[in-house]
């Protein structure tokens, strides 16, 4: 752990091994909830530093882990874990301004990328997702008392193989909070099983009443020149919350093609928002 540092500098050629194949089926949510691993390299309070060119290998849990950090820079970071490896996730954000995340590639068994409750003008940039869970916000609403997440932008990015690509998601019946100017834009997405997501009825494991809907609202969301191919039938799915739609969600130029069995357009599914459409959309949206 890092801890209360300022004009930091984490550089150089070495890797972080973790070596941790023996502890990953402990890290199974689904298994056992008791388990904590460690995070492999926390950094809480830095301000005005860089970390980069550094390597990550088989973490325990997830690799990197930024809270209440200002005005950090993470780039030419390598990140890698199995696809099969649980909850290993790349560089999680919480509680943090100014966070700036590029000319990276990443490649694990859960989010490359996850912004937490907290954060806000957080820029991703360049970065290569493989495998694993895509770029998520939240998920949020769970607990009371959540701070907002507002101003993230993911630009110039490829996701490929990954079970989801860019990804908001909230609990239902949850506690109230808000997610706000988010903006995705000039993507590519390859073999990626759900390219676009808005999930406000979140529940692993069943583990909450879907029947109440979330209270987190979510608006001012841009989605423009995100291209590829789903691996699902569904490229775009926007569930939103029946007593908090979603609002001001602008969506460009979308080219998204479905590569299964029966290749096509595929298809989108919305509920609870009025998307605002502007350009060409493959597949035809929020219609």
């Amino acid at each position: 752990m890092l801890d209360h540092l300022k004009n930091l500098t984490l550089a150089g050629g070495g890797i972080f091994h973790g070596q941790e194949q023996t502890t990953w089926p402990q890290n199974d949510r689904n298994k056992n909830l008791k388990c904590k691993l460690p995070v492999f390299l926390r950094f809480n309070f830095v301000t005005d530093s860089t970390i980069k060119e550094i390597k990550s290998v088989d973490g325990k849990k997830v690799h990197i882990n930024v809270f209440a950090c200002y005005n950090l820079k993470i780039k030419s970071i390598k990140i890698s874990t199995p696809g099969d490896s649980p909850n290993t996730g790349g560089i999680q954000v919480g509680s943090s301004k100014g966070i700036k995340i590029y000319d990276s590639a990443i490649s694990t068994g859960d989010a490359c990328v996850s912004v937490s409750p907290g954060s806000e003008n957080i820029l991703v940039s360049e970065v290569f997702c493989g495998q694993g869970h895509g770029i998520s916000v939240g998920s949020l609403g769970r607990t009371p008392n959540e701070e907002a997440i507002t101003g993230l932008t993911v630009q110039n990015c490829t996701f490929t193989g990954m079970s989801n690509g860019v990804r908001i998601q909230t609990w239902p019946d949850s506690y109230g909070s808000t997610v706000s100017n988010i903006t995705f834009e000039d993507i590519v997405m390859d073999n990626v099983q759900n390219p676009i997501v808005i999930d406000q009825e979140y529940c692993p494991n069943n583990s909450c009443n879907k029947k109440v809907p979330s209270r987190v609202k979510i608006s001012n969301v841009k989605y423009n020149n995100i291209r590829g191919t789903s691996s699902t039938e569904v490229a775009v799915n926007l569930i939103c919350s029946a007593v908090n739609p979603c609002e001001n969600v602008k969506i460009g130029d979308i080219n998204l093609v479905y590569n299964g069995a029966e290749t096509g357009p595929g298809t989108s599914s919305c509920s609870n928002v009025k998307a605002i459409l502007k350009g060409n959309q493959i597949p035809t949206i929020c219609v």
